[in-house]
């Protein structure tokens, strides 16, 4: 087998910690000897083993001499638990193949350095760019200071997304439903607005129930809560709002100066004509080791998103009906001409039951 089909099988097993590792990255490792596996592993969750140790663990004395690949640089600190170059080291592994560099910048090849050091040899930059789709949430927080923002929203085939008198549930069906579930599951925090809460009286919440993983996996896997961030700029969420019942965190975005109930989590941004900052709302997430954040709100509150900049990529689910002209657009965005159009990239499209999933990327305005 070749570098390619090892790392394609470590980024399978990282795939495995898609739901569990917040803050930390996905990751996932494969040591191989004489051309046989010898130990394979993944990140399960924070302050458990990383990859590597759990490899090296099924390994035992067949890592000595062996070559090791790992879709992300194998650590040189110390965080919750020992760094990883320097089990690799003590295993006698002879060769670490990586995809790709910690992006964090304070400790990005320091790794690789270790290793080197250690007279391991190092390859890394194989199968890069898939190995970063792992991870875009704690990549672009190491590199920029800002969480990955993917904006879900549900639309009929004329583009509304509820009625005039905010009536929305269900315009997609289950299977479209439960896929949503798995984007909340992966995010470290979903954003929502008041206007949401008050005419859905969300919850917000993950059911692992609902998530369809495999029988191996569900058994022992337990799927976090996402942080909920309500943006209320005027303090009018109530205290018997469900979103505020569930089990682990709800924060309530609003204006200086607004007071809520005792109790509630608050958390205070500046405010001008077009609401509340969400470049802060972003910084203050990252700051919380929020990696990916899943915004799932209205036209309003959307559309500002987009209009801002700020927004990753789009998750759309279009429903095979029409809602008609009085119902609510996807976005409020006013534009006046076809210069100021957003063109979009097509990442991904497909049948999620009878809805069809479009997964989208921002491309530059105009033609």
């Amino acid at each position: 087998m070749s570098h390619n089909q090892y790392m394609a099988r470590a980024i399978a097993l990282a795939k495995q910690g898609l739901y569990t590792t917040h803050p930390n990255p996905r990751v996932g490792c494969v040591i191989v000897k004489d051309g046989e596996i010898v130990g394979e592993g993944f990140h399960r969750k924070a302050g458990e083993g990383h990859a590597e140790v759990n490899a090296l663990a099924m390994a035992g004395e067949h890592a000595k001499g062996a070559t090791a690949y790992v879709t992300l640089e194998p650590c040189s600190h110390f965080g919750r638990t020992p760094p990883c170059s320097d089990g690799l080291i003590a295993a006698g592994i002879r060769h670490v193949v990586c995809a790709m560099k910690d992006p964090n910048p304070e400790v990005s090849g320091r790794g690789f350095v270790k290793l080197m050091a250690a007279g391991v040899d190092v390859t890394f930059g194989v199968m890069e760019e898939q190995a970063r789709t792992l991870n875009p949430g704690f990549i672009k927080r190491m590199e920029s200071g800002m969480p990955f923002v993917r904006l879900k929203m549900a639309s009929s085939l004329d583009g509304r997304t509820a009625m005039n008198s905010g009536e929305s549930q269900w315009i997609t069906g289950p299977s479209a439903r439960q896929d949503v579930q798995r984007l909340r599951a992966r995010s470290s925090a979903i954003i929502t607005g008041i206007e949401s809460i008050k005419f859905d009286d969300s919850s917000l919440t993950v059911r692992q129930d609902e998530l369809g993983l495999e029988d191996d996996l569900a058994k022992d896997i337990v799927v976090m809560q996402p942080l909920r961030v309500v943006l209320d700029s005027q303090g009018q969420i109530s205290s018997d709002a469900k979103i505020l019942q569930q089990a682990g965190t709800t924060l309530v975005a609003t204006r200086h100066g607004v007071t809520l109930d005792s109790g509630i989590e608050t958390l205070a941004l500046d405010h001008d004509e077009h609401g509340l900052n969400l470049t802060a709302l972003l910084k203050a997430l990252a700051a919380r080791q929020c990696n990916e954040v899943l915004v799932e709100t209205g036209a309003t509150l959307a559309g500002e998103f987009v209009r801002q900049g700020l927004v990753d990529e789009m998750v759309l689910y279009m429903a095979p009906c029409f809602m008609g002209s009085t119902a609510r657009p996807l976005l409020n965005w006013p534009l006046d001409t076809m210069a100021d159009k957003q063109n979009l990239t097509i990442l991904d499209n497909r049948l999620v039951g009878q809805d069809i999933r479009l997964t989208l990327g921002f491309a530059t305005k105009g033609n």
